[in-house]
């Protein structure tokens, strides 16, 4: 069983550096562009440096450009600093990242990029806790920390390759939309619900063995869960399930998140210890379970016991017959 969680974050490449010290960049993930106003960034050259997304002020724009929606290459980021200060510490190609502290509100964690911290946390947590048991997983079960999942897979697609799951489990998040001005049919998944088994996403429609599975694991040590279908986007479960001859029997287990690629990602602690019980009762009891078809379509074949006996039934009276004869 391998088991995927992407350490990557969205986040930026310096792609410029102009006249007067200003840099422009490309997206490396998927941005809302109007979530980038007014946010602190950290540009990693040869030291980190704190910087300012900029854009141009309203004060200034035309009426048109007052009604229309900002788009990434709109900014640019200041870091206070001429050209020449610049390029002592910056480079083209170096990395960027958005600054925000974790914060604790109610039963939730608030801060940037739970997409994916709360992944490795889960991936790590169960770690710990099939330490703690003193038991062997029932399984080879491989832990994989990957990379550029955020720019397509990429990380999960190498691991996969090396690794030849027979079962994967991604460990990612995905939307809660359980806000208001949202109908149920779109909120995807809820805070508090406990962990999200998921059934679909743009990147997988996940096996149902592998749904069936979770939820009598969940349902037998009352771990609390939901069911989540993410109408966009995709999570390491897309690669583990095609990238193996055959394809490996594959599913995810999502945190629920509001916010998701904003600097204010808001998670549950409930749904958290939800899905490292729920990974963690997967790693310690995939070698008990069915995993045939006929147990999924709930239609069990004949025992070969009871075909052999139907099967000689036919031929017994067939003797019987021509014994009388």
């Amino acid at each position: 069983m391998m088991a995927a969680a992407h350490m990557d974050e969205i986040g930026f490449m310096v792609r410029h550096i102009d006249d007067k010290g200003f840099i422009k960049f490309l997206p490396l993930g998927g941005f809302d562009a109007k979530t980038l106003t007014a946010q602190r960034v950290i540009v990693h050259g040869k030291k980190d440096l704190i910087g300012v997304m900029g854009v141009k002020p309203i004060h200034v724009m035309s009426p048109a450009e007052r009604t229309k929606l900002p788009e990434v290459t709109d900014f640019f980021i200041d870091l206070g600093m001429s050209k020449e200060e610049v390029e002592k510490y910056v480079s083209v190609g170096d990395s960027v990242t958005r600054e925000r502290d974790l914060v604790e509100m109610g039963d939730c964690v608030n801060v940037k990029s739970l997409d994916n911290r709360a992944g490795c946390y889960v991936l790590i947590e169960a770690l710990r806790a099939i330490k703690a048991s003193r038991k062997k997983p029932s399984c080879n079960f491989v832990a994989a920390f990957t990379v550029q999942e955020e720019v397509g897979l990429r990380g999960a697609q190498a691991g996969t390759l090396d690794i030849q799951p027979d079962f994967s489990i991604a460990l990612d998040v995905t939307i809660a939309c359980d806000i208001p001005g949202t109908p149920a049919h779109d909120q995807v998944s809820h805070l508090g619900a406990g962990a999200a088994i998921k059934l679909y996403d743009g990147s997988v429609i996940a096996d149902r063995r592998m749904v069936k599975f979770m939820k009598a694991m969940a349902d037998a040590n009352k771990i609390k869960w939901q069911t989540e279908m993410l109408p966009a986007g995709g999570t390491d479960a897309g690669a583990m399930q095609k990238f193996v001859p055959g394809g490996s029997i594959a599913g995810a287990i999502s945190v629920p998140t509001r916010n998701v690629h904003q600097v204010i990602e808001m998670a549950h602690k409930d749904d958290l210890d939800a899905s490292v019980a729920l990974l963690t009762a997967c790693a310690m009891n995939v070698d008990k379970w069915d995993w045939s078809w006929n147990s999924v379509n709930e239609c069990p074949a004949e025992k070969p016991a009871k075909a052999a006996k139907t099967a000689a039934k036919p031929a017994k009276a067939a003797a019987k017959k021509k014994k009388a004869k």
